[in-house]
């Protein structure tokens, strides 16, 4: 009996690996593909904040975005006095929440510091549109941020910001063909052999 069930193990995990593949992750269906496959950035929000349940998980894709020898250099300033908002980005509408990544160290000259706070950029991006919402990228306000709005910011000591990111409440009717900029073609961008 023991080795009818040692045999059976194998073939059980096998069955499970592969229908957990299929239902959950090698299709075109899969939610996260299809996030990353149709994101746009939103330039148009419509009024209503974003709450504090979906801003929880935002940032916590943001933490749990890869760093290099997992040193997670970033710190995320979440940004929702309106003021403040309109005073660090004059694009932001009514009700839209910044969120102000920042690194540690010399960001200008280590390559990887840079990298890790963008992978931290674009989790926090996609996972804002992966709740419904609108989201986008901005690195125009960082000199400003950086020379004029750190303190009132609360930015640490001995960071600077790389990246702003604008999120918020999508209007109706929005969909990712008509609000999306054109993108290259996989033949002009992708080399294979």
């Amino acid at each position: 009996m023991e080795a009818d069930m040692k045999k059976s193990i194998p073939v059980f995990v096998i069955i499970f690996t592969l229908g957990a593949g299929l239902l959950f992750g090698q299709s075109a269906d899969n939610p996260g593909i299809k996030t990353i496959i149709n994101h746009f950035g939103a330039r148009n929000y419509s009024s209503g904040t974003v709450t504090k349940a979906e801003l929880d998980l935002i940032i916590q894709a943001g933490l749990r975005a890869p760093s290099a020898g997992n040193r997670q250099p970033w710190h995320f300033t979440v940004v929702q006095n309106p003021a403040l908002v309109k005073k660090t980005l004059s694009q932001a509408s009514d009700g839209n929440t910044l969120i102000v990544v920042s690194c540690a160290g010399d960001n200008k000259t280590n390559a990887s510091i840079v990298l890790d706070c963008a992978l931290a950029v674009e989790s926090i991006y996609l996972a804002a549109q992966a709740l419904g919402l609108g989201s986008r990228i901005y690195t125009n306000p960082i000199d400003n941020i950086n020379s004029s709005l750190k303190a009132e910011l609360g930015l640490p000591p001995d960071f600077s910001a790389v990246a702003v990111i604008r999120i918020g409440r999508l209007p109706d009717g929005v969909d990712t063909l008509s609000s999306a900029s054109p993108r290259a073609s996989t033949q002009e961008k992708v080399t294979y052999k």
